[in-house]
């Protein structure tokens, strides 16, 4: 399934905030250089849903589009 997330860099804390305006809003604490907010994301989105998680679109957006594979799919 494919997610539209919005991410918020350099927060106090990592957490899934919610949906707002079609999109998954997701607030990590790293910087985004070098990929730490999407490494960072990416892991905490395989926590929120117990799957794999991939970036798809946006490497370097605050929008992004991401592939949550259910495991129950072969």
């Amino acid at each position: 399934m494919k997610i539209k997330v919005k991410v918020k860099p350099n927060s106090k804390q990592s957490k899934v905030i919610g949906e707002k305006n079609g999109f998954l809003v997701v607030r990590v604490k790293s910087k985004p250089e070098k990929g730490k907010a999407n490494r960072e994301l990416v892991k905490l989105l395989k926590e929120y849903y117990n799957s794999k998680v991939r970036i798809v679109r946006g490497f370097k957006s605050k929008r992004k589009t991401v592939v949550v594979q259910d495991d129950m799919v072969s």
